[in-house]
Order: structure tokens, then sequence, then C-alpha cells
């Protein structure tokens, strides 16, 4: 991409970005970091996405900034009871909370246990209802198969999910193309007011690009913003801000 089509991009990716610290050694320090490049010069990301017992600190700290608060829950192996998801969704919410990223059962929904995966689904959409966007996790990268990859999209839409995502970031593959391409194409076929978010590995500006585009194909070009299109990442914030200042790419991590 050429530095013009690139600062573009990036106008368009930074508003949307799940700014993400879900490390195993993360502390209040690196929440402070976190919350710190939430607030960038070209304006707010779309969202932080921490861990539950982070919630309450990073409320303090965004107090006025307008930046939602995400957290996980089921998080990561989506093998939880639904009784301990209520109450650690509950529990995220009364500590600030705006927004629950869900893992589905996705191992339940391999074995062909749906009313496993509904139970949970329907459990923690009551307890978030009005309180929190519901993001559902479906792990698409462990589920393969397109046949189930739309399955699990179409359930959690049925369930009253606000947005259906790709991945926890904590498995061999998480997002790629080829499965926004179906968890898209699902939203679409619904008619529902759905969001997407696409985790894990977007680590550049051209990747942001690359998702959009998939979005304006199939839902218009005017579909996608911070309401209805978010991405999960850590390390993508750096390259967005470098094709801002019309700069070459930035390498990181990704998540």
């Amino acid at each position: 991409m050429s530095p013009e089509a690139r600062k573009q991009a990036a106008e368009r990716a930074l508003p949307m970005v799940d700014l993400t610290d879900l490390s195993e050694n993360c502390n209040h320090g690196s929440i402070e970091t976190l919350c710190a490049r939430a607030q960038t010069e070209f304006g707010p990301v779309g969202a932080v996405c921490i861990w539950p017992r982070f919630v309450a600190y990073a409320h303090k700290l965004l107090a006025r900034s307008g930046i939602p608060i995400a957290t996980v829950v089921n998080f990561p192996g989506g093998n939880q009871s639904v009784d301990m998801t209520v109450v650690e969704t509950a529990t995220a919410i009364a500590d600030g909370a705006d927004e629950i990223d869900l893992v589905m059962p996705y191992q339940a929904l391999k074995a062909g246990q749906h009313d496993d995966v509904n139970d949970m689904l329907e459990a923690v959409r009551k307890v978030s209802s009005q309180k929190a966007l519901l993001k559902v996790i479906i792990e698409a990268g462990e589920l393969s198969d397109p046949q189930i990859i739309r399955k699990a999209s179409d359930m959690a839409i049925e369930a009253g999910a606000d947005f259906i995502k790709t991945s926890t970031g904590k498995v061999p593959v998480n997002a790629t193309p080829a499965f926004a391409e179906i968890m898209i194409q699902a939203i679409a076929d619904s008619g529902k007011n759905v969001g997407f978010k696409p985790a894990g590995g977007i680590k550049s500006t051209e990747d942001t690009a690359e998702y959009l585009a998939i979005a304006d194909r199939i839902m218009g070009s005017q579909w996608a913003n911070s309401e209805t299109f978010r991405f999960g990442a850590s390390s993508v914030l750096d390259d967005l801000l470098s094709a801002l200042h019309g700069g070459s790419a930035v390498k990181g991590d990704g998540y």
C-alpha cells in the first residue's frame, strides 16, 4: 500500500481497535500503559479488552474518557460451568465492564451438544442484557469446518449476541479472512443488527484493510464502524499510528 492508502486505512481502522492485553503476566502497570495508549493523538480506540480482575482499576483510569471496557468470560477454554460464567459476568459488569467477550462452549458444539451451548449463551445474554454488549467468541480456528463455523455464528446471533468474534487469540489458528467471509455472511443472512470482531494475528494496517474490504463487499461500504466492527489486537495500534504519521510498517507480535 502507498503511504496515502495506509494513512486512509489507518484512519478508518483506529476507532475500531479493541486494544487488548490478555497476557499471562499482565499487571496493574500493564493496564496503566494500555489505558494510556488507548487515548491516542488521533483519537480513542474502540475499547480496551482486559482480564476481569483488572476491570475495576481500568474503570477508574478511563473515567470520563468515553472508552468502553471489554472483558472476557469463560476464557480461554470455553469449558467453565454456566453458573460460574454468569457470576463472572455479573461481577465484571458491576466492576464497570461495558462489553463482555464470552467464549462459546465450542468443544460442546463440536460434540453436537447444542443444548449446552444454548444454555450458556442464553444465561450470559440474560445477565448482560441492557447492561453490556455481548460479543460471542466462537473460536473458529478450533471449529475449522466451515459448516460448523456457520452453525456457531448462527447460534450466537439467534441467542442475541451483539457481536460475533472469531477467536480468543490463544489457539494456533485465530482470525483469518476465510473465517471472516463465513461469519459476516451469517450476519448478512440473519438481517439482524450484529457486529463482527476478528481477533488474533492482526498485526498491520494492511491486515485491517483486508478485513474491512470483506465487510464492505458483503455488507456495503457504509456498514463497518466502531458500532459494528472491532479488531481484537495488542500490537496493531503501533502500525496504525505509524501509518497516520506517514511512516512505514511497524512489526508487532499481534494478539
